[in-house]
């Protein structure tokens, strides 16, 4: 309900999906749309209003102990972490967190540290992170329990093009390709999810508008489309952060009406 207009505002509506383990799922769509409020459903953080989610084939509702045993949840608010700790320390926080302690939790601090190369600055505070390094250690908390889904909210954001670029291979290449794990990403960055994402859902107003892999999604369209062109097709949108100039599809066509095809799957 809106506070103020009190008018009743639907997060998600009616969203169906399914993701495959091991490949990089992404769920696109502007500030807003939903992303957010699905992935909190996942990871138990909020209950559905109705429905059901799975996640390792477990229930989010009956399960949801062993769903948040089997999967890491990475975010970019750096007020999880505790500024005046070093890294070292928040990170033996959170191994305790998942019943980790003593040699065991030194042995997965050390060698998380080591993958997300922080081992030189383990020991400095955490306010003295650059944006980069914060987004790191996240990733290294988000892998303390060797989770085998993780779930990233907009991994790159504030976060300049070399560093997004290391975190997406670091993503593809570590998380997905050497650990063989499932990534549930929210993007709102069109290059970012046609880079990484086997799969991408565009999401807006809380409904799944298109549903495929970013060549799927693209062949419907002209020759020379992008994401930016699916993302306008699909919801009669100029996607929200796009700056860049307008696409061959836009040049030829101009704003399309609303429309959308439905790809309807079960589960998670």
């Amino acid at each position: 309900m809106h506070p103020l207009r009190g008018v009743e505002i639907i997060p998600l509506d009616h969203v169906n999906i399914k993701v495959r383990a091991g490949e990089i799922f992404g769920i696109l769509g502007p500030n807003g749309a939903g992303k957010t409020t699905l992935i909190k459903i996942l990871c138990t953080l909020i209950s559905p209003t109705e429905g059901e989610a799975y996640v390792n084939g477990h229930d989010v509702v009956r399960e949801s102990e062993l769903v948040r045993k089997s999967l890491g949840f990475i975010t970019t608010d750096e007020r999880s972490f505790y500024w005046r700790l070093t890294g070292r320390q928040n990170l033996e926080f959170f191994a305790a967190l998942h019943d980790i302690y003593s040699e065991e939790a030194d042995r997965r601090v050390n060698e998380l540290l080591d993958i997300v190369h922080l081992s030189d600055r383990a020991d400095d505070l955490f306010l003295s992170y650059s944006a980069g390094m914060k987004q790191r250690l996240a990733i290294a908390r988000g892998l303390l329990n060797d989770p085998q889904v993780l779930f990233m909210d907009e991994p790159t954001r504030s976060l300049d093009p070399g560093a997004a670029q290391n975190i997406r291979d670091f993503i593809k290449k570590y998380i997905v390709r050497e650990q063989g794990k499932t990534v549930f990403i929210s993007t709102h960055n069109l290059e970012e999810a046609g880079q990484l994402c086997n799969s991408i859902a565009i999401c807006d107003e809380g409904k799944i508008k298109a549903l495929g892999s970013p060549e799927e999604l693209k062949s419907g369209l002209d020759e020379g489309s992008t994401l930016h062109d699916v993302f306008l097709f699909h919801t009669g949108k100029r996607f929200e952060e796009d700056r860049g100039p307008k696409s061959a599809y836009y040049g030829r066509h101009g704003f399309r009406p609303k429309t959308g095809f439905g790809m309807r799957r079960r589960g998670f």
